[in-house]
C-alpha cells in the first residue's frame, strides 16, 4: 500500500519538529517504518492523506470511544466556540462538568479540572506531599503517568530500590522521593511500607494498567494496596486518564469495587478535546489553593469549549450505557483473536485489549517485556496494510469504541488470522 503524501509530509516534519512528531509514539519506532498522516476522522475510522481508510483502534489513544465526529458532541462544541474559545475566568460549564464527575465516581467529593493527564498527575502527587507532608511517592513499573519529572523513573524490582532518572534533563534529585515497584507485587508492597511507611505520601497507580498494554490488577494487590494507605496514613491515587468513563461510567474503581482517595482524569471528560481533571474527598481536595495552600494554576484549565465536549460525552455515555455491550464485544474480539494466533497472550477488560505476542501470561511489565516486540511490529504493518490501524506498539493498549459492532470486529479477526499467516 503506497504512502507517498504521508512521506513527504513526515520529511517536512522533520525539518521543522524534533523527530518530526509532538509526542514520541506517533513517530512509530516501536514498529519501524513512518507515520501516517491523517486527513479526518469519521465514525470509528480514520483517513490519511494518502486517501486510505482504516478501522481505528486507538481513539486517539483513548477518549474517542463514541467514534469520531460524533453529531451530539459536534454540535456542543460548535455552540461553544460561537461563544468564545477561552476567557480565563469562570463559566458555569466547569461546574456542569465538576456535578457529573462527583455524580459518577463514588469516590470523588471536589475536583479540579487542568488541561492534560500529566498535568492532573503532576497535580495529584503534589497535592498528597502537601495533604501528608510527606515526599515518598511510589508507582509501579510499566504505569505511566505523563511526562512528570518525578515519574519518569525505570521499572524497578526490588522494594528498596529508589527510582533512576529514565530520560536525560531529569535530575537525580527530582526521582529521589520516589519509589517504583512491580505491578501485582503483593510482597513488594508489604515490603516497601515495613520499611519506610511513614514517609510514604501516596502511592499511584493505573487500576487497569494500558500503557505496558492491557494488564489487569488481582484482587489481592488491590485490597492490600488499600489496606496498607489506609494503615500508614498515604493516599492512595488511581490514574484513570485512560480507564475513567470507559470500562464503566464510574470508572475501573466501580468495576473493581475499589474506593481512592484521589482519581486522576482525562481523555473522555474532554470528548477529543485537552482536558484533564483530578478529584478526591473533600478534605483532601480542599488543601488545593485558593481553598488552602496546596499551589495549582492553569490559564486554560475547564477551557469551555473543551468542558462543552466533555459534558456532551458524559452525557450520552449516561444515557446510553454502553457498557454491557463494550464488555461482550471486547470479549469477543479476544475470543476471535486468540483462535486466530493460538497460543498468544490477549488481555480485555470492557473496550480495552492488547494481543500480546509471548505464550506466557502477562502480569506485570516484566512479563510484557517478554513479547516479541519485532514480531510485533511485522504484525501492526501487516494490519495497516489491510486497513486496520492498531496501537504502534506492542506495550499500548487498543480501544474500542461504540461504533465498532460486531461485523466490525470480524472484519478485524480475520485480518488478523491473514496477517499472522502471512508472518510466517
Amino acid at each position: 500500500m503506497q504512502r507517498i503524501r504521508s512521506e513527504q509530509a513526515f520529511r517536512r516534519a522533520q525539518s521543522l519538529i524534533p523527530g518530526g512528531v509532538n509526542s514520541p509514539a506517533r513517530a512509530f519506532g516501536a514498529v519501524g517504518g513512518l507515520p501516517l498522516f491523517m486527513a479526518r476522522g469519521e465514525g470509528p475510522f480514520l483517513y490519511d492523506i494518502d486517501g486510505h481508510r482504516y478501522l481505528d483502534y486507538i481513539g486517539s489513544w483513548g477518549p474517542m470511544i463514541l467514534g469520531h465526529c460524533h453529531p451530539t458532541v459536534m454540535a456542543a462544541v460548535i455552540e461553544a466556540i460561537h461563544q468564545g474559545s477561552s476567557f480565563g475566568a469562570p463559566t458555569e460549564r466547569e461546574s456542569e462538568m465538576a456535578e457529573l464527575v462527583i455524580e459518577a465516581i463514588a469516590s470523588v467529593e471536589m475536583v479540579r479540572m487542568v488541561s492534560s493527564g500529566t498535568e492532573a498527575a503532576m497535580s495529584a502527587i503534589r497535592l498528597a506531599r502537601g495533604y501528608t507532608g510527606r515526599d515518598l511517592i511510589i508507582k509501579f513499573a510499566g504505569c505511566y503517568h505523563g511526562h512528570v519529572d518525578s515519574l519518569l523513573v525505570q521499572a524497578g524490582s526490588s522494594a528498596t530500590t529508589l527510582g533512576v532518572p529514565n530520560s536525560p534533563g531529569v535530575p537525580k534529585g527530582c526521582t529521589q522521593d520516589t519509589l517504583s515497584l512491580p505491578y501485582n507485587d503483593t510482597q513488594a508492597l508489604a515490603d516497601a511500607f515495613k520499611t519506610c511507611g511513614d514517609q510514604i505520601a501516596g502511592v499511584m497507580l493505573e487500576p487497569v494498567a494500558g500503557n505496558m498494554g492491557l494488564v489487569t490488577p488481582s484482587a489481592e494487590f488491590l485490597s492490600e494496596l488499600r489496606r496498607l494507605t489506609h494503615q500508614y496514613g498515604a493516599l492512595l491515587v488511581y490514574d484513570e486518564v485512560m480507564t475513567g468513563f470507559r470500562l464503566a461510567y464510574g470508572g475501573a474503581q466501580q468495576l473493581l469495587g475499589q474506593t481512592p482517595d484521589v482519581t486522576v482524569l482525562g481523555k473522555i471528560i474532554g470528548g477529543g478535546f485537552p482536558v484533564g481533571a483530578y478529584g478526591g474527598r473533600a478534605d483532601v481536595m480542599k488543601k488545593i489553593m485558593p481553598a488552602g495552600p496546596v499551589f495549582q494554576a492553569g490559564t486554560l484549565s475547564g477551557n469551555p469549549v473543551a468542558m462543552a465536549a466533555g459534558i456532551a460525552t458524559l452525557k450520552e455515555l449516561k444515557r446510553t450505557n454502553p457498557y454491557p455491550e463494550l464488555e461482550r464485544l471486547g470479549r469477543f474480539i479476544v475470543e476471535g483473536l486468540r483462535k486466530a494466533a493460538p497460543g498468544l497472550t490477549v488481555n480485555q477488560v470492557g473496550s480495552m485489549w492488547t494481543l500480546f505476542f509471548t505464550t506466557e501470561p502477562v502480569t506485570n511489565y516484566d512479563t510484557a517485556k517478554k513479547s516479541d516486540a519485532k514480531k510485533f511490529g511485522r504484525f501492526f504493518w501487516a494490519m495497516m496494510d489491510r486497513g486496520v490501524y492498531l496501537p504502534c506498539s506492542q506495550f499500548e493498549a487498543a480501544f474500542n469504541s461504540v461504533l465498532h459492532t460486531e461485523e466490525r470486529l470480524a472484519e478485524t479477526v480475520r485480518a488478523a488470522a491473514d496477517a499472522i499467516a502471512s508472518l510466517s
